[in-house]
This record gives C-alpha cells, sequence and structure tokens, in this order.
C-alpha cells in the first residue's frame, strides 16, 4: 500500500454545538477524511445486469481466481483508465460505513477476522484510536478508497473527493464551499519521488504482497504482474528522473554476449535510460483470457500520461492556509537498485532480481518519502515498515498531537520521541512563518532539526536559548556534572543505548 493521508477541516467545529450530549466530545473535533494510498482499497466486481456483488480484492480463499477473472484490464488512452477485460460487471468501492468499510479490514470475512491476520488490518487499529480520542464516524469521521488501478488523477477519483469532503461538510452542517478551509493534510509514508527497486521489478516480475505460506492462498506474483503492466499508478511511482537522487537508483543487467564463458557485459539503466529496458524485456509479454492470448508489452501511452503527472506534482504548491504534515518510515532496508544476473551466471531471465538497499520503511526509500517539495511544519521519521506504519503507537500520538488530541490521550506519550514546542505557539502559527520541524529516527539515534528560532523553545521545562545542550556519555557517568557539551545550531542527535542522555534531552525538550 502506497502513501495514505489524512485530511482535517477546521470550518466544520462551529456547526456542531447544537448536537446532543452523546455527541458532546465530537463537537471541538474537526472532521477527518482518511484517504488510503495503493492496493488499500477494498474492490467489488457488481454484475451489471444482476447488480450482485462479490468481493475481489482483497480476499485470501479464491484470491489468483478471481484477480484474474475481475481484475485484469486494459488501459483505454482515449479515456486515461485502465478497463476490465470481464465487461459484464464493474469494479466499484464499498461506501459502507462513511467510506471507512473500504480501508478498515479489507479481508472482512469472518475466518481471517477470527485468525486476526494482520496483513489485511489496514486503518482498523487508526479508526480505533480516532473514535476513542472522540471522533464519529458520519460526523467528524470517514474514509475514502478508490479504484488503486486507475491514475490518481483521473476525474472519477477526483469527483470522488471531492463528494466525499462535500459529504463531510454537509453532515455537520456546513456550506457547499468548503475548498479554502481545508487546514491540515497529514502524509504517511508516501513516495513523493518514486519506489525506485519496488516499481522496477514490480514492471518486470510483478509483486508480492504476502509471503511465507500464506502467499499460497493469495494473489501470484505473476497473476499481479499481468495487472500492474496495466496500471497507470504503478508508472505514475517510478522514480523521478527529474530528482537530485544521492545516487540514482538503476537496474543492472549481466548479458552473455557470446557462448564463450568470459564474455559477459554489465549494463545499467537510470531512471532516464530504463524505458528502452522495459520495452526489451515486455515486449513478448502476453496473458490469456477466455482461450485469448493478450498482448502485454511495456505501455507507452500510459508512460506518457504519467509523465504529466510527474509535471503536476513537481509544480503543485500548498496554499498558505494548509498545514503539511509528513510521516515516513526509516530502519528498514528499501529495495533500490535491481540487478538481474551477475558477472559469473549472465542473466537467462528476469526472475530472481538481487537488490541493493537503502534505508526507508521497506518499499519506499526514506529518500523520496521524505522529498515532498512543500513548506512542511513537520517531516518525522519513524521507525517502522510500509504498511505497519498504519499501526505504530508512535504515528498515533503524533496524530493525536497534530490534530490537537493530544491532552486527551496525555498519559500514552511516554514513548514518542515527539517535539512538543512551547504551548502558546501552534504548530499552524509556526507553519504560516515558513518554519520547519523534522524529527528523523534512525538505526543510530534520533535527529531533530529545525529553522526555529531558539526563542520559540524556551516554554516550560525547556532550557534551551541560544543553543542545544547534549551531555556526552562520559558526562553521563559522572552525573551530567556543571558544564554540558554545547551543540551549536537548533540541531542534537544522541543515542538510544545512551539512555541517561536521552531522558536528560527529553526533560530539556520537552521531548516524550
Amino acid at each position: 500500500m502506497f502513501g495514505d493521508c489524512g485530511l482535517r477541516f477546521p470550518f466544520l467545529r462551529r456547526c456542531i454545538g447544537g448536537r446532543r450530549r452523546r455527541a458532546a466530545a465530537a463537537a471541538d473535533l474537526d472532521p477527518v477524511v482518511l484517504v488510503t494510498g495503493m492496493g488499500g482499497s477494498i474492490l467489488n466486481a457488481r454484475n451489471r445486469k444482476s447488480g450482485s456483488i462479490i468481493r475481489v480484492w482483497v480476499r485470501i480463499l479464491l484470491a489468483n481466481f478471481e484477480f484474474k477473472k475481475y481484475l485484469w484490464s486494459l488501459y483505454n488512452p482515449d479515456t486515461g483508465c485502465t478497463e476490465s477485460l470481464n465487461v459484464d460487471d464493474e469494479i466499484v468501492v464499498p461506501e459502507d460505513d462513511y467510506g471507512l468499510q473500504a480501508i478498515d479490514i479489507l479481508d472482512p470475512s469472518l475466518w481471517a477476522k477470527l485468525m486476526r491476520l494482520t496483513d489485511v488490518y489496514h486503518f482498523h487499529d487508526m479508526i480505533d484510536m480516532l473514535i476513542g480520542c472522540g471522533y464519529e464516524k458520519g460526523t467528524t469521521l470517514f474514509g475514502f478508497g478508490y479504484d488503486f488501478r486507475q491514475s490518481n488523477r483521473i476525474d472519477k477519483t477526483m469527483d470522488g473527493l471531492k463528494q466525499k469532503l462535500e459529504t463531510a461538510y454537509k453532515a455537520s452542517g456546513g456550506k457547499k464551499d468548503f475548498s479554502k478551509y481545508v487546514n491540515k493534510w497529514i502524509c504517511i509514508a508516501c513516495p513523493f519521488q518514486g519506489a525506485p527497486g519496488c516499481i522496477y521489478d514490480s514492471l518486470l516480475t510483478g509483486l508480492q504482497f504476502v509471503y511465507g505460506f500464506e502467499s499460497f492462498f493469495f494473489v501470484s506474483r505473476w497473476t499481479m504482474h499481468q495487472l500492474l503492466i496495466e496500471c497507470p499508478s504503478v508508472y505514475e511511482m517510478l522514480p523521478n528522473s527529474g530528482f537530485k537522487w544521492k545516487k540514482k537508483p538503476l537496474i543492472q543487467v549481466w548479458r552473455k554476449l557470446s557462448e564463450e564463458k568470459e564474455n559477459v557485459k554489465l549494463e545499467e539503466y537510470d531512471p532516464a535510460t530504463c524505458i528502452s529496458f522495459f520495452e526489451e524485456a515486455l515486449k513478448n509479454n502476453e496473458l490469456k483470457y477466455n482461450g485469448k492470448s493478450i498482448s502485454i508489452p511495456f505501455n507507452f501511452s500510459i508512460l506518457k500520461w504519467a509523465a504529466r503527472t510527474r509535471e503536476i506534482i513537481d509544480e503543485a504548491q500548498l496554499p498558505r492556509s494548509v498545514s503539511f504534515y509528513n510521516i515516513f518510515g526509516t530502519s528498514f532496508d528499501s529495495p533500490y537498485d535491481v540487478c538481474y544476473g551477475s558477472e559469473t551466471s549472465p542473466i537467462g531471465d528476469l526472475s530472481k532480481p538481487e537488490y541493493s538497499y537503502v534505508d526507508g520503511d521497506g518499499t519506499v526509500p526514506s529518500e523520496s518519502a521524505k522529498a515532498d517539495g512543500f513548506a512542511a511544519t513537520a517531516r518525522v521519521g519513524i521507525k517502522g515498515s510500509h504498511r505497519g506504519l498504519l499501526n505504530e503507537e508512535k504515528v498515533f500520538q503524533l496524530l493525536k498531537q497534530w490534530l490537537g488530541v493530544t491532552e486527551r490521550s496525555r498519559r500514552h506519550l511516554s514513548t514518542s520521541k515527539v517535539m512538543d514546542i512551547n504551548p502558546d505557539v501552534t504548530l499552524a502559527q509556526l507553519s504560516a512563518k515558513g518554519c520547519i520541524m523534522n524529527i528523523v529516527e534512525g538505526r543510530e539515534g534520533c535527529t531533530i532539526s529545525s529553522n526555529l528560532p531558539p526563542s520559540y523553545f524556551s516554554g516550560s521545562g525547556c532550557l534551551l536559548q541560544n543553543k542545544w545542550r547534549l551531555w556526552s556519555e562520559e558526562e553521563n557517568k559522572k552525573g551530567f556534572g556543571t558544564q554540558p557539551k554545547k551543540v551549536d545550531g537548533l540541531n542534537a542527535i544522541f543515542r538510544r543505548n545512551n539512555v541517561t542522555c536521552r531522558n536528560k534531552l527529553r526533560k530539556q525538550l520537552r521531548l516524550f
């Protein structure tokens, strides 16, 4: 599931006060719409004649069979949409439970619930957390799922999101003119500059969501591959060739030039040159559907569409009234370069890739996830996997803080590395001043940086004046002494194994 987010609407608060006492807790809360990422929505197939419905994504039992029958598709360049080969049914997203059902438990079958298959518990824990904080389904809490095969910018998806926002607004008695009142956008694990290793290999060999014994009951890698080649949403996550990567992500291919053992060659393709390799590798790709062979080569029409999507993203600017927050995963090896074959065993097929890895959430590199291009109020790196971040307690603590419900759950904030600045200065006020807060939890420790002047950190319990103070490990053994080590600038790094130092720093910075 590639990237999730939430939207907050401050304008609705004034409209709720007259509700009955049972809704009093929700009256002070701004409505939130949870928007899932790729693969994070239930998809149903609805028969055009009878209206009967069957869930085709996500399901465990008969997953591969139903996936082929209903979800295999071909891209239509005239509409910009990928259209199912099965013409008797249409793919729809369930709207039950105010849109939350589609993003909650992705396989809501009884046996999946009884076995508590965590892989399909998508927004479930986050929804429970928000309800526990006083949010109410249909009044202050909504969900938005969509057909993730499609481009992120087709009219159907954009109109659906707009309609969801209107529904949220009307549910609280608001006016139709709502767009300028959206004031917060929180992203979780979003691949702003692409997901290099994952998408490279997805287009060449497919994508596998479940591993181990459970994979025998789920959609196979090859079955998924035949769909992804015709999905605009996948092409839109190719690594951005215009982004200044620290090191360009590569596809590496060892080729045998002749039958002689030593006559091999290493070819490398970067984001700007990889298209020729995709074209070559997929030129003979085909699938069989209802007894007919259908050619599925690399799709240049989709590539053209995705290139325009990239231009739109690169040019996008947020209104100053919108505060942007970015949570991204760290400390997990994330696929970056992809290598097929080796010098001693040159490529015969693409079935066994080798990866080089960089830091990230296991799917999206941190370098891509934090390169949002916006004037963020906060960027926070948290140790967690791509899907696991949606169930991560530290993420929940951040959401409570940013949504203004921190005080309701204060007793739960003992482990989260979250900057709590002067309570008299809100994050929205800081954002309006162009201030940035970055917190990154990595393998070595937690790094905190900001462009805020020190005066903003001089609240109660905070000793900061002109510099961060950080005691060294040696000074810790001496009981901190009277001469702390000073670190210039608003940057501080401490190591996890330095418990005393970490606790002292927490007290200084109100870092919980």
